[in-house]
This record gives C-alpha cells, structure tokens and sequence, in this order.
C-alpha cells in the first residue's frame, strides 16, 4: 500500500450537505463549527495533500540523514535516549499506547469532531511529516460521522497528547470507533440541548468502553521474550452500549448512556494481509491470524452492539516511523473546545444587544448613553457596535434630542456599551487566535516547507490562545453582571413605574422576584469559569517542561461559562417582556414581536422554569435579528 497514494473515494454527500474543503491555510471557526455539527462534509484539496505527501518524504530524508526528536530518540525527559533504526515503528507504538492515558468523562462528539477537522487541517499545512494515509483517515473518520472515544482530562496546553494519542490507536486500529450519528440527530431535533445529549455523557458513559477494552485484551495472547507478538490474533468483536440511563425531560435527551462502540475492520498491512496492532497495554508490533472468539477470553463476553457495517469506518492506517509523535504534537482539542465556546459566546453576545435593548425600553432609558458621537469620540470597535446595535434594534438616532426620562441610568443601562463592547472585543481576538492556530503547523520538529531542514521549537506552547480564552472569560463576566443589575432595575417600581417585581394581584405578590436568585446562581458560575487557569503551574519530565498554558482548562471554563451565562441572559428577558407587556406605551420593534409571541403569558405568581427556558431557546433567535 501506498501512503501517499490518494484515499478511498467518499460516500455521496446528503443533498442539503456543504462541503468544506481543507487546505490547511483558511479554515474558519464558522466552517469548524459546520463540520461538527455534521451539517458540512469535508473535503481536501488536492494541492495541500500534495503538500502533506511533501513534508512526509522530507522527514523520511531528514531521518534517514540524522536523529528527529520522537523518531531516532525518545520524548521528554528522554529526548537523549536513541531508538535504533529497526525499533522506530514499535517505539512509535509504544509512544502511542503510553501516552493514550487520559481519564474522566468521555467529551461529546461534537467537540471531537472539531478536533479531527482541526488536526487533519494542520497536517494539509505541511510541517508534520506524517504519512498522508492518516489525511485520510482522519477525512473519513468526519465524513462517516465516526470518532474516538476521548477522556476530559489529560491537556495542559503544550499538546492535547492523551487526546490524540487515542486518537492514533483508533486510527491504527487499536480502540473502537464511537458512532456519533445518533447525537447528531438528536442535535437538530427541536429544543435539543444545543451541545447535544452527548455532552451530558457523566463518568459513566466510560463503563462500555472498558469493558470493549477489556475484553479485546483478554483475546491477546501476549507477547514473545522479544516483544513480538505470538502466533494467535487480537481479539474481535463489537462493543456496545450499556444499560442504565437517565432522562433530562427539561433537555429532551438521555444522559449517563453508554456510548454506542463500533469495532473495525483488521489494519492492512503493504502486502495485504491482515495487521491490526496488538491490544495488550505494553509494547509488541502488530499481530496477525483469526480473531478468536469471545468464548476464548476471560471474564464476560464482549458487549454488543447495534454495530456498524464495515463500510461506513474509516481503513484502519499502518503505523509508519515518526508518524506517532507527528501525529500528537498539537492543541487539536484545546482548540477544538475554543472553537465551540466561541462560537457559543458570539451568538449570545449578539442576543444580548436585544435583551438590553428590551430593557432599555422597558425602563424608559436615556438614549444618550447610546449616541453614536460619545462613541466616535472613544473608539473601541466592540463599544461603537454595542451601541449602535441598540440605536437599530429600538430605532434611535444616533443623535438623540434629549436625555429622556432620567438625566442618567444605572450603570446597567448607560455603561452597557462599554462593559459590553470589551467582551465583543474579546470574542474577536479569540476568533482570531483560534484561525491562526488552526492554519498552521504546531509540530514538534517542524518539517521545513522548504525541505531543507527540520526545526525543533515550543511553538506547541498554548500561551496565546490560553490568555485570549481568559480574556473573554474575564469580559464575559463583566458583561452577565450588568444583565444582572438589569434584572434587578427591572424589579424597581422608582425605575419603571410598574409594581415591585412586576408582580399582579395582592400586595404580597412575588412576581419575577426569585429570578433575581436563579441569574445570581447561574453568575457564581460565570464568575468560577472567569478564574484565569493560566495562574497555575506544573513541572513536568523531570523538569525539562517547567511551565503549562493550561490552555485545555481555560477552554472547558468558556464553554461552562457561555452555559451559564446563557441563563442569566434568559432570565433578563423574562422579566423584561413581562414589564413590557405591562407598559402603558409599548414600544414597536420587531425584537418584542418575536420575543412577546415566544415567551409564555401570565403575570400570575407561578413557576418560572419554562419561561426561563423558552427564553433560552429563543435566544439564537435574538441573535440573528
């Protein structure tokens, strides 16, 4: 087989399906997202594969020629260790079976097939020196809506490596493939949690893996004195989900369910014969003859599954010299996460332009705060956008004529466009962080695109992207705890003229009162998320790698923060169609329009859970108007 020969040609796209092509050089966060999200295929093009096969020969010269870190010698505290010529393909192995030791819950598929676009996406950049077949692989993996079983925990900013490194097994055929169509349905299903039941997966969801796991190296038969494999086969058979889950009617999905586990074909070695690696934990090449049944192994048989045909997973890749550490040396995940999270800030920042403005409106606010020469005269690019994009949704001048009912607001209201407009300015840079990283190589060594050398480097150091993601924790906190000072004015008869709480009925009425509680709840997480991770400190490899980004962590803190942030923003326009509803002269805009049909009516005291969560899934809606 040849490596840099091009991959199987691709199923059929559905017909409402787009396609992204991969060059290594322009990917968005937008085409990122489509691509987890399922609703874009990927394809490659033909002159960035011709790039990877490039950069793959250029390492197999440099090699040839002289020691590469990873490849002729060991990795961190070893990095002086030789590896002999004949031993590279098993130390390889051996790189990624040891460092495939990442633990806790299983991260959903939507944030793993982030990370497969983004690393194929890096290697079309050419610095890797990885063989091309794992391009393709990596490309079918997406198309097939097929990925690895990935842990939480294991990244601390210089390299998803526990991450990738099970990666690698799956790709080499070492671990199962995860099915990852059914969450993908479920995502599109109205009012599906928007990351999916997946991302509700708890520890649990990691007992059907193991149990594959388990079984498959009970199948070995081990190894020789030599660390060769023995005469006798792996063990086969399919994984599958197990019992026990649990149900979130408020999210419409399962949770604490067993991953559905799809065991591939054989690996195929060059000359056609079947090679999947052995499944034992320690060292040893690949091994090859039957499979032995389940009847052959210890402890229970293997757990079923609903099973995938063969055809629909992706040719399992044989291992090649320095395609291990080529294959971990990048923050694939870390950026994956950064990605998603940012995706998510942005649409609720732009929804947060239409709650503020509702509550403006709702209070008689000074349009003065909002007048576009205040704002021409500082000018931050997010503050101009905050405040213009009020001016539009209200339909204000940008010169108001007075200051309207109070000479001046609280700060919730008059200083919005500068609070605000900082976190605008931070999801941008985070944008632009994440594009950069995205596009180009992080490999350590990095194949000169020239083919005249090979660059050892810390360029896999995630220091930049970690700082951006805290930057727009930071701000985002500030801007969720102006939405709740918004939320509490709107509670204040002295600033809207309504009754306390917008309460109806008898003076004791509660009215939206206990929403004030549920948004300061849901801000004590904002503000735990807006803790910066890049405070901590790790010495690792015997003290070779004295520093982390903890990029990784900082990345899990944007996607918890923009969860609870979200129900903050919820809550504020709750209660800010309640008071307009109220309002003597309603305003006529088309964002009260949407929003007065969606959200529930009453002004009775009752449970407010179902309009908070309307209000939460309408907000994609406000972001688009």
């Amino acid at each position: 087989m040849d490596p840099t020969a091009p991959g199987p040609a691709p199923p059929p796209p559905a017909p409402e399906a787009t396609r992204v092509v991969l060059n290594g050089t322009s990917l968005t966060v937008g085409e990122l997202i489509a691509l987890a999200d399922g609703a874009a295929v990927p394809a490659v093009a033909p002159e960035a594969r011709e790039r990877a096969v490039r950069s793959w020969r250029t390492a197999q010269r440099l090699a040839a020629a002289g020691r590469l870190y990873g490849r002729g010698t060991g990795v961190g505290a070893h990095r002086a260790v030789t590896v002999d010529a004949d031993d590279e393909t098993a130390h390889g192995l051996r790189l990624l079976r040891s460092h495939a030791g990442g633990a806790g819950a299983l991260l959903p598929a939507r944030q793993i097939r982030a990370m497969l676009a983004i690393r194929v996406n890096q290697l079309l950049a050419g610095g890797s020196g990885i063989q091309p077949a794992f391009v393709d692989a990596l490309i079918e993996a997406l198309r097939l809506g097929v990925h690895p079983a990935v842990n939480e925990y294991g990244g601390i900013g210089t390299g998803d490596l526990t991450a990738l490194a099970q990666t690698g097994l799956t790709l080499i055929g070492e671990r199962p493939w995860l099915d990852s169509e059914v969450t993908t349905r479920r995502r599109r299903e109205p009012g599906a949690h928007p990351d999916g039941a997946d991302a509700l997966l708890d520890g649990r969801s990691t007992a059907g893996l193991y149990d594959w796991l388990d079984n498959r190296r009970a199948g070995d038969r081990g190894t020789d004195p030599d660390g060769r494999p023995a005469a006798g086969a792996v063990g086969g058979g399919r994984g599958g989900p197990g019992a026990g889950s649990r149900t979130r009617p408020d999210l419409g999905v399962q949770v604490g369910e067993h991953p559905r586990v799809v065991d591939g074909p054989a690996s195929r070695a060059d000359d056609g014969r079947s090679g999947a690696p052995s499944r034992r934990s320690g060292g040893g090449g690949p091994a090859t003859g039957p499979a032995r049944g389940a009847e052959g192994r210890r402890g229970a048989p293997a757990p079923t599954s609903a099973g995938v045909p063969s055809d629909r997973l992706p040719a399992p890749v044989t291992l090649r010299p320095g395609d291990a550490l080529a294959l971990l040396s990048s923050n694939a995940l870390a950026l994956a996460q950064a990605a998603l999270g940012r995706h998510a800030l942005d649409v609720l920042l732009r929804a947060t332009h239409a709650v503020a403005a509702l509550s403006l409106a709702a209070v008689s606010g000074s349009p003065e705060a909002y007048a576009a020469p205040v704002h021409a005269l500082r000018p931050y690019p997010g503050a101009a956008r905050a405040a213009g994009e009020v001016r539009r949704l209200l339909g204000l001048p940008d010169r108001p004529s007075g200051p309207g009912r109070r000479i001046q607001d609280p700060y919730g209201f008059r200083a919005f466009p500068q609070v605000h407009g900082c976190a605008l300015d931070a999801a941008e840079r985070l944008r632009e962080v994440v594009e950069v990283e995205i596009n180009c190589p992080s490999e350590n060594p990095l194949v000169a695109p020239d083919g005249t050398g090979a660059y050892h480097h810390g360029g896999f150091f995630a220091a930049p992207l970690g700082l951006a993601l805290e930057a727009a924790n930071l701000a985002l906190l500030q801007t969720a705890q102006l939405s709740t000072a918004r939320l509490t004015a709107l509670g204040d008869p002295g600033l809207t003229g309504l009754t306390p709480f917008l309460a109806a009925g008898p003076a004791s009425s509660s009215g939206t009162m206990i929403l004030e509680y549920t948004a300061h709840s849901a801000l004590a997480e904002v503000r735990a998320c807006a803790a910066p991770a890049s405070t901590g400190h790790a010495v690792l490899s015997r003290g070779l790698e004295e520093a982390a980004s903890f990029a990784g962590q900082a990345a899990r803190q944007t996607l918890r923060a923009t969860d609870a942030y979200a129900t903050v923003l919820a809550c504020e326009l709750v209660t800010a169609v309640r008071a307009l509803r109220m309002h003597p002269a309603r305003p006529r805009t088309a964002v009260l329009t949407v929003a007065d049909a969606a959200l529930p009516d009453g002004v009775d005291d009752r449970p407010l859970t179902q309009d908070v969560r309307a209000a939460a899934e309408l907000l994609p809606t406000l972001a688009e108007l």
